[in-house]
């Protein structure tokens, strides 16, 4: 039956009350802020003057000859790669181990997860006392149980510092992660480990040939998160190590920092974040479609 004229007015009016606020949010707080950027990067804006000159591509021409960029680029790969790799394995081996019987799983799930929901100021500044050459948790811990060779400058040392906040971040979102695969693994049937349990199957070809293919979603979600989260992170790093000691831990968000906002130099910053915004663009469709083939559809 045809809809009178006057009814799909009211209907559609209706569903413009729905979507038109979300579309209103995206477009002020996401949309015209990349469209924007795009064009500031193509300009010598220093971020407080009103008139504002287009230079064309002369900004990603000086990014190409800029070796700290390379550096900042080198270091948040390693970045991402380690702590994607680190806390997807350790939060698969919590999930399965926090979905048995165990009759603390859920004091325990609490327990992992609680980091995840704690500022990332809150997180730095506490994990830079801990890490603190003089008086800090972990080298007084060292000494006391005849360690004391091992005492470090954990966040001075160029050749630890990085590896000193993969530490950090995958201690604070692996109980993130763990729940998600949590998720997965309470939804794979009962029936498939008993049917297993018959066959003879021993424990690791279970996790190969039935969870692991059945978490598949969860694996695709949590990588994908892992990947973007650590390529843009910028607080932990600022309250941390600021960057330092040199360029140790200066990543492509710290990095653009200090060029827009404490060199004034806003559209060098800005052709630095469109950079960054590509690779994790083109990284995040490649995730997808290559994770994605190996999901299992129950």
């Amino acid at each position: 039956m045809e809809q009178l004229p006057g009814l799909r007015k009211n209907q559609n009016f209706i569903s413009l009350l729905f979507y038109g606020p979300a579309l209103v949010f995206a477009i002020v707080f996401f949309i015209y802020p990349v469209v924007s950027s795009f064009y500031y990067s193509l300009t010598n804006w220093n971020g407080l003057a009103q008139t504002i000159h287009f230079t064309g591509l002369a900004n990603f021409q000086e990014l190409i000859r800029d070796d700290k960029f390379y550096g900042g680029i080198r270091n948040t790969l390693l970045y991402a790669f380690f702590v994607t790799v680190i806390q997807n394995i350790a939060a698969i081996a919590l999930a399965i181990v926090l979905n048995t019987s165990l009759k603390t799983k859920n004091i325990l799930r609490t327990v992992f997860f609680a980091p995840a929901i704690l500022s990332a100021l809150v997180v730095g500044y506490a994990w830079s006392f801990i890490y603190n050459p003089l008086f800090g948790v972990l080298n007084s811990l060292l000494t006391n149980i005849g360690l004391g060779g091992w005492v470090q400058d954990w966040l001075g040392d160029p050749r630890l510092a990085l590896g000193s906040l993969i530490v950090v971040t995958v201690w604070q979102f692996t109980g993130y992660a763990m729940v998600i695969y949590l998720a997965g693994l309470q939804g794979i049937p009962e029936e498939l480990y008993e049917a297993a349990a018959i066959d003879g199957t021993t424990p690791w070809k279970k996790f190969r040939h039935i969870t692991f293919p059945l978490i598949a979603p969860a694996f695709t979600i949590n990588v994908l998160l892992s990947v973007i989260g650590t390529m843009k992170i910028f607080d932990l790093i600022y309250v941390t190590t600021n960057g330092g000691p040199g360029y140790a831990t200066e990543t492509m968000t710290t990095l653009l920092y200090h060029q827009a906002f404490q060199t004034n130099r806003m559209g060098y910053g800005t052709a630095m974040a469109v950079v960054l915004f590509l690779i994790i663009l083109v990284l995040s469709l490649f995730q997808l479609k290559t994770l994605r083939k190996r999901e299992v559809v129950m």
